[in-house]
């Protein structure tokens, strides 16, 4: 560890003080201290060196030195979350500005389209939804544990996973409407099902009918002109008489025989002939 040309700090001191700066958020202060750096050509290879120069060249808006930075020098996988944030969001603002308006969804979808993530800052891996599958698995795994995180395990979140800690809140935030939004689902589904279940004869009452077993009304009582044992059909059937005379005309009724009124005898011994093989049916069936 050797002192550095004209110089008060070593190589691993400074790297140190660009890191410490950067995160208490001094980047004046860090800006000031990189001009102030002797010309060593291995001190600015430093990759804290050039991640502090990265950051400056953001805040003062000098987004051509920021991406030539970005693009000449393969920086460490740690690293690439926040480098890869400083590159979209310079190009999300020379955008607006191009526009003159704000960037929706679509709009930063197609910057990225456009000017895809240099590989020196980018390790291959397909994203989803700007959110790298293994920050997903990360926020994932922690949602199975607590999808509740406080503050302070945001914060710890977004430094696992390289988001910010407003990315972190919105996605737990959005997970727990979608799983309240599922549960209420279900619930309703389950309820219906239930309230199914407890009423079998709701869709027969409401929809068509359903014949349980036939009813009192639906029986025709003895003794009526319909009854069975004293239907037309069967006193027909059990008396050759009857079905050759049945044959002969076309009767108003059940008892309507054709007769001639000129020969009373002849009606006397014609209604013997057929009320007498009638009785006897009768008979048989009654027995």
């Amino acid at each position: 560890m050797s002192m550095l040309p004209t110089f008060g700090f070593t190589q691993e001191q400074v790297a140190c003080v660009c890191e410490v700066l950067q995160q208490g958020g001094n980047i004046e202060r860090l800006g000031r201290f990189l001009w102030s750096l002797p010309a060593c050509e291995h001190l600015h290879k430093n990759e804290s060196v050039l991640k502090a120069k990265a950051v400056v060249a953001f805040h003062r808006g000098n987004f051509r030195e920021l991406y030539k930075i970005l693009e000449g020098h393969q920086f460490s996988p740690h690293n690439h979350p926040k480098l890869q944030q400083l590159w979209l969001k310079a190009h999300y603002i020379e955008a607006e500005k191009l526009r003159g308006r704000p960037l929706g969804a679509v709009g930063k979808y197609r910057v990225r389209r456009k000017f895809p993530l240099p590989r020196s800052i980018w390790d291959g891996e397909e994203t989803s939804y700007c959110f790298k599958e293994k920050s997903r698995s990360v926020l994932r795994e922690w949602y199975a544990h607590n999808p509740y995180p406080s503050p302070r395990e945001k914060r710890e979140l977004a430094e696992a996973t390289g988001l910010t800690t407003t990315q972190v809140s919105n996605w737990f935030k959005n997970r727990r409407q979608r799983d309240r939004a599922a549960e209420a689902k279900e619930r309703e589904n389950n309820e219906n099902s239930n309230s199914n279940s407890h009423n079998p004869l709701s869709t027969s009452m409401n929809g068509g009918k359903t014949v349980l077993g036939s009813s009192d009304d639906d029986k025709t009582p003895s003794g009526t002109p319909d009854h069975t044992s004293s239907s037309p059909a069967l006193l027909l059937s059990g008396n050759p008489g009857l079905q050759a005379l049945h044959g002969m005309s076309h009767p108003q009724g059940p008892s309507a025989i054709p007769v001639s009124a000129a020969d009373p005898m002849h009606h006397h011994t014609l209604q013997d002939s057929i009320l007498n093989p009638m009785s006897s049916n009768l008979v048989d069936l009654g027995s």
